[in-house]
């Protein structure tokens, strides 16, 4: 149901994210909860059998409450657009949202900002997934090929006993910006995580990734894994963080980085363990494409650019 009367930035963002994929007539769909907000305009707003959200405007953006009520299996993904349509702008989004015990849910978060120039997109976010409860969380950004655009994404999740969380978050067309990721993620006992983080860096897009999980329950198992492309003048900075505190508690991060042109990549993996009874692994590769699958590709009609670009592609993927 429409909030307030902006048709023309509604229709704008719903044909953007269209563009990018998203499926027609989502935000139409009376089967399917969601959010459309462009700055801080609340465009469009629906919330199905299961779901308690609250909205309510700021200066700058949004808050956001939102409960998944306890035993509730959401059929249907939930779909949270945020956008900034003007060159310029500042919009902050402050999203808690909790899954309560043995319910599930799937976000999938659109952030569009197809003509930035100066934009700014701030996220401080608090999630916390039940016991049993299933939490998948899938961020998907494009921000237009000027380049002009800072993204910090800050979130804090909890994780309870025998609970699920599956994060993504993928930049891989049009251009990064400045990109500053921090989350912090508390896993109890039996719980699983998964964090995934996709970037493809261009020019001189800057970016910077801190992703820890505290494994603080016994059997409580997690995974980080990171691929990053970066060419031209691009800079990338990875901290991968898992920290075993409880035994039987298993953690394991994965970061690979590809460097084409001047682009510079680090990845610093800090693993820990407090418990003789856990374990922690990290492996981590930066380097070029790999010249034995570039000639392979080649020798089938590509020509070298596109070889590049399909691998890299792949490795998104």
């Amino acid at each position: 149901m429409k909030k307030e009367s902006f048709e023309k930035e509604y229709e704008t963002l719903v044909k953007v994210y269209e563009e990018q994929g998203g499926e027609k007539n989502t935000f139409k769909n009376e089967k399917v909860s969601h959010l459309l907000i462009e700055q801080n305009r609340i465009l469009s707003a629906n919330s199905t059998k299961g779901i308690f959200m609250d909205v309510n405007k700021i200066e700058n953006g949004v808050k956001i409450k939102m409960r998944v009520e306890k035993g509730f299996k959401i059929e249907n993904p939930v779909h949270l657009c945020f956008g900034i349509l003007p060159k310029e702008g500042l919009q902050e989004i402050y999203p808690e949202i909790e899954v309560e015990d043995n319910a599930s849910v799937k976000l999938i978060a659109h952030c569009l900002f197809p003509n930035a120039v100066k934009v700014k997109h701030y996220m401080d976010g608090n999630f916390k997934v039940g016991n049993g409860a299933y939490l998948e969380y899938s961020e998907t950004h494009f921000h237009g090929d000027n380049g002009g655009i800072e993204v910090i994404p800050r979130l804090k999740v909890e994780v309870g006993t025998h609970g699920t969380l599956r994060m993504d978050f993928g930049i891989t067309s049009g251009r990064v910006g400045v990109l500053d990721i921090d989350y912090d993620i508390k896993a109890r006992d039996y719980s699983n995580v998964d964090v995934n983080t996709r970037i493809f860096a261009r020019e001189n897009d800057t970016v910077k990734i801190k992703e820890g999980v505290n494994l603080d329950g016994e059997y409580a198992k997690s995974v980080i894994k990171s691929r990053v492309a970066l060419r031209d003048k691009a800079v990338c900075e990875i901290t991968n963080i898992t920290n075993g505190n409880k035994a039987y508690s298993r953690g394991h991060v994965d970061c690979t980085e590809i460097v084409q042109g001047d682009a510079r990549a680090s990845a610093i993996p800090i693993v820990s363990v407090a418990h003789p009874l856990a374990k922690v692994t990290h492996e981590a590769a930066i380097g070029s494409i790999d010249k034995k699958e570039l000639e392979t590709l080649m020798a089938r009609g590509l020509t070298k650019e596109e070889a590049v670009e399909t691998i890299i592609h792949g490795m998104l993927r």
